[in-house]
């Protein structure tokens, strides 16, 4: 009976042993398991946390790249701004010298006109001035304004005078006092003339 009763517990022994066994086993592949968990949400956090950088890596990049483009088109618009105003200065200087000089233009076409010895040296040297100064105004890009026999343009023309002459259209300049002139699209002096009505 001994015997019998031994063995019963060495089989009760066994079987705790089993279920002993059985229940650490169960135990490590929960431990296992929980590791394993926690390192997949390790990684998942990782993922998530690289991810969220490269986003807003992203978009301070975006950031900075429209920064640079405002920059440059603010640049651009600045230059362009810059050099109107620059040739404006410089048209301006150009038409109030040109201004000045138009009554010495005046007067040596004046003397020209009134010179009756057309050989002689101070007429030759009037008329050599008087070309040369038309030169450089025409290289500033001065032109005179076409007046006689040109219909009439108040834009270009300031009458001083009119006459009631049939043989001539109406609203024609028939005679200039004074040549106008223009720089560009701008006048500098309006050309005073006599307009048939």
């Amino acid at each position: 009976m001994d015997s019998n009763l031994d063995k019963e517990k060495m089989e009760e022994t066994v079987d705790t042993a089993v279920e002993t066994e059985s229940l650490e086993e169960t135990t490590e592949e929960s431990a296992g398991n929980t590791e394993e968990t926690e390192i997949n949400e390790n990684e998942k956090t990782e993922e998530e946390t690289l991810e969220e950088k490269l986003v807003k890596a992203e978009e301070q990049v975006k950031e900075a790249q429209d920064k640079w483009l405002r920059q440059l088109a603010e640049f651009e618009n600045f230059r362009k701004r810059t050099n109107q105003e620059k040739q404006g200065m410089y048209n301006n200087g150009v038409r109030d010298t040109i201004e000045k000089f138009l009554p010495v233009v005046d007067n040596f076409e004046r003397a020209v006109a009134a010179t009756e010895d057309k050989e002689s040296s101070t007429y030759k040297g009037i008329e050599m001035i008087l070309k040369q100064m038309l030169e450089v105004m025409k290289a500033l890009g001065v032109e005179e304004i076409p007046a006689e026999g040109e219909p009439f343009d108040p834009n270009v023309h300031a009458a001083v005078m009119h006459i009631e002459d049939e043989g001539c259209d109406e609203n024609v300049v028939v005679e200039v006092f004074q040549k106008g002139y223009k720089h560009g699209d701008k006048v500098i002096r309006p050309a005073m003339v006599k307009v048939a009505n």
